[in-house]
């Protein structure tokens, strides 16, 4: 792969031509100061039918990477949950307890997995008589106020020619950091991340729980053609979104085949029981965006189910592809020559010189050369601007795998040089310096302040305020006559007024 320095300034006749795609496939030119469409989809967000329908089983990302403040280590960083709304309570966002997530690591490129670790999740709730998440404030990951938890093991798997060699419980029990209610119920959400990475044995490290979604793109496509308005795009529509994060970090040298081998295949899976109690595999994602705009409709859900040593039965998918022919029918952009081997060297294979293995066999991995040291200023478009740390050798959770993508699919290796992309290049949040490196989840409380509020906790002092009784220090309503007059709303509003006035006078206790 050449090195190919870009500046993000693209062509406006290029954003013109392919501007048609949009409606299409999804497609459209970066860097353009008028017109510069969004992208097709995000890497495995709802990408099959099956998985769109259960989400806690559905693997939206995965990255990647030597890590960048221990370059001795790999990260590897999966997430679940697409489109996590911050607001959803009151039971907001758990792992299935009947699922497996696995990350899947072929340390000699025979597209089978040597190393798994596997994730497994239990719920606990102290007490299943109120419909809250929290009780009050929550202080720590132990807080008596924090209702609903989680906690997980790791069982680490080696293999030999899809066989069990050994079994070993490597964590039991880690707590998983909540779901970020809010401000007023957890008031300090990054001490709660922080309490949530646990350190195992030989210098490795685990984390669990919601996260920012790091994976940026304007997605708004799908409203065919941006509803007929393109000055509104280049927008990350992810933002304010969240997901549930599984990291894992490991000495790079328990991972690899050797250190004259260093090039591992990474991949995750979800499986989950079925009704007679065995597991199914239900979700899959390695290379971002293969199962999204590769597969057609017809492969999907059969690629979510299959193993990477099997991927020679979507080996057309990826030497004649949709993509190129959609742009080309359209705005007579050609489409490079078929097949598309320089696509199956960086989707099945990796780069020959950077990330291939040697005797590798063609599988969809996301692969990655651990012996490639972090970039002191890494490049969004990874090794298509000489940033060989980046994607695709490995994914960081900076690249901009959409433009890089994008940019291969339309002929960047075989001499169709562009500068496609959606206009998006980073995140809406500053990514972690330090282990697990996901930004911190959206808190469901966000939104403007209310009429007449500056800040602070006006709002909790002025609620706390109105449902103290009579008499009491702070003035205010008496409890009977609040709750009568919301008798007009019936037996519902009187429910909801006793619960909140439970509530505020617990925090009021707590704060004050």
């Amino acid at each position: 792969m050449t090195p190919n320095s870009r500046n993000g300034v693209g062509r406006a006749g290029v954003a013109t031509l392919i501007c048609g795609a949009l409606a299409a496939g999804g497609l459209a030119a970066a860097g353009v100061t008028a017109l510069e469409p969004g992208a097709a989809a995000a890497s495995s967000h709802r990408e099959a039918p099956l998985i769109s329908g259960t989400p806690q089983y559905d693997n939206t990302d995965v990255y990647a990477f030597v890590s960048p403040d221990k370059p001795d280590t790999t990260t590897i960083v999966a997430n679940w949950i697409p489109f996590e709304e911050p607001a959803g309570g009151p039971n907001f966002f758990t792992f299935a307890e009947d699922a497996q997530y696995d990350l899947h690591i072929d340390n000699n490129g025979d597209a089978q997995g040597e190393l798994l670790y596997r994730f497994t999740f239990k719920t606990h709730v102290k007490n299943k008589k109120t419909f809250l998440y929290n009780t009050g404030p929550v202080e720590s990951l132990d807080d008596p106020d924090l209702n609903v938890t989680q906690t997980y093991d790791i069982d680490l798997l080696k293999l030999k020619d899809q066989q069990l060699v050994s079994r070993t419980k490597i964590a039991n029990d880690v707590p998983v950091a909540p779901s970020n209610v809010g401000k007023a119920s957890m008031p300090d959400y990054a001490k709660l991340r922080k309490d949530a990475v646990h350190h195992l044995a030989g210098g490795a490290m685990s984390f669990a729980g919601q996260a920012d979604d790091p994976f940026f793109l304007d997605l708004r496509v799908f409203d065919l053609l941006y509803g007929g308005n393109l000055s509104e795009v280049g927008n990350d529509t992810l933002k304010g979104y969240n997901v549930n994060s599984i990291a894992l970090q490991v000495p790079t040298h328990m991972i690899t085949e050797s250190a004259e081998q260093p090039i591992v295949g990474i991949w995750s899976t979800t499986q989950r029981k079925n009704a007679q109690g065995h597991f199914t595999q239900v979700s899959r994602l390695g290379m971002p965006l293969v199962n999204e705009v590769v597969n057609p409709i017809k492969d999907k859900d059969k690629f979510n189910a299959s193993a990477p040593w099997n991927d020679g039965q979507f080996l057309k998918n990826v030497t004649n592809p949709e993509l190129p022919k959609l742009i080309e029918g359209i705005y007579k952009i050609p489409a490079p020559a078929e097949p598309r081997n320089d696509l199956v060297d960086v989707f099945l294979k990796g780069v020959e010189g950077l990330n291939q293995p040697p005797n590798v066999r063609p599988a969809e991995e996301l692969r990655l050369n651990t012996s490639i040291k972090p970039a002191a200023k890494p490049k969004r478009l990874g090794v298509l601007d000489g940033d060989n740390a980046g994607f695709p050798n490995g994914r960081r959770l900076t690249d901009d795998v959409i433009d890089a993508a994008l940019q291969v699919v339309e002929g960047e290796l075989v001499g169709a040089k562009n500068d496609l992309g959606d206009a998006v290049n980073k995140n809406d949040k500053k990514f972690e310096k330090a282990f697990p490196y996901v930004a911190l989840p959206t808190e469901g409380s966000r939104g403007p302040l209310a009429k007449g509020v500056s800040g602070g906790n006006d709002v909790r002092n002025q609620l706390g305020d109105a449902l103290s009784p009579a008499g009491s220090s702070s003035g205010g309503s008496t409890d009977t006559t609040l709750i009568a007059a919301s008798a007009g709303a019936g037996a519902l509003g009187v429910l909801l007024v006793g619960a909140a006035l439970l509530w505020w006078r617990r925090m009021r206790e707590r704060a004050y």
